[in-house]
């Protein structure tokens, strides 16, 4: 590939998404009232929001319902073409249908109508075109007209399957706040994902054992201690068992390099202050948390005074 095509390509890759981008703002700036309206007839919704379109519209009402059943809003894609081959019984009158055609006359989705007026069903379309039969004909239009495709000659859906995408993340996110969706909400439909785990999983369930000591034990008991324990930590307790301080192996190099001579030292001589806990019904991310803002390796889980474990950076 020489200079100038590379440069030429690199030139189109640039403007398109300069295009798409002016075309999403220029849709999200035009956002009205109807937008709420389909806001509040999905959040109304006592049934399934099954969404449908043909072709690249199809592909994206997959993801649309995906997102949206990801996201608290119970939701599936029935194909347009296979509904009339007995996947209308999918569709039922408390459900409510968005159908997506950019055109707004895609046959195989308008054919959707009688059956869904029949059945006293709601929906919403997604159309580039207001006056076309999708547009008039459903309860709510959501208008996701572009003024060109980023196809240099106007024909692949590009920028419109981009837009009406964008639009259905904006409803998901929309009904999202309606619902008051919580973090480990979405956490109960993505127990296999990163995220998942650790809003679902407790700190008790994954901290490590801690030695614990007298404030009175000596340097070389600390050192045996830490050694044994395998976590760089160990702690500090009084008579009561109550925690009142830790020893890492930071205090330990900080000692030696302090003091010198070691033997004197007892464990209240080289302990920290008291660390940050937290308790062992804490999820991992709240310990994720709390080590990134106090820039730590180690939390201690506790309950009151009495040091029940320790969880890691790594366990997070």
């Amino acid at each position: 590939m020489n200079e100038a095509t590379s440069i030429n390509l690199l030139k189109l890759a640039h403007g398109v998404f300069e295009d798409q981008s002016r075309a999403l703002s220029d849709i999200g700036r035009s956002l009205n009232g109807e937008f709420l309206e389909a806001v509040e007839l999905i959040y109304a919704c006592t049934g399934k929001v099954i969404v449908s379109g043909m072709g690249k519209s199809g592909i994206i009402g997959r993801k649309i319902a995906a997102t949206l059943a990801s996201t608290g809003t119970p939701s599936f894609f029935v194909h347009p073409g296979e509904a009339y081959h007995g996947d209308l019984g999918m569709i039922g009158s408390n459900d409510l249908v968005i159908l997506i055609s950019y055109s707004g006359e895609t046959d195989e989705v308008v054919k959707l109508l009688p059956y869904l007026r029949h059945i006293e069903a709601h929906s919403v379309a997604m159309t580039g075109n207001a006056s076309s039969t999708l547009g008039t004909s459903a309860d709510v239009h959501l208008n996701v007209a572009v003024e060109r495709e980023a196809c240099p000659n106007n024909l692949a859906p590009t920028t419109s399957t981009t837009a009406t995408l964008v639009m259905g993340d904006a409803l998901a996110v929309a009904l999202m706040n309606r619902r008051a969706f919580m973090p480990v909400d979405f956490a109960r439909f993505h127990p296999g994902g990163s995220l998942g785990r650790k809003l679902l999983t407790k700190a008790r369930e994954v901290m490590h054992q801690v030695p614990s000591l007298s404030c009175t034990a000596s340097f070389a008991e600390v050192v045996h201690e830490i050694s044994g324990g395998k976590q760089g930590i160990v702690c500090v307790i009084n008579d009561a068992g109550e925690m009142i301080g830790v020893v890492t192996d930071g205090d330990l190099r900080r000692a030696i390099e302090k003091q010198g001579q070691t033997e004197h030292l007892t464990a209240n001589d080289i302990m920290g202050r008291m660390p940050v806990t937290i308790s062992p019904d804490a999820n991992l991310y709240d310990c994720e948390q709390l080590m990134r803002e106090r820039k730590l390796t180690s939390l201690i889980v506790a309950e009151g005074q009495e040091p029940l474990g320790v969880v890691k950076s790594f366990d997070a």
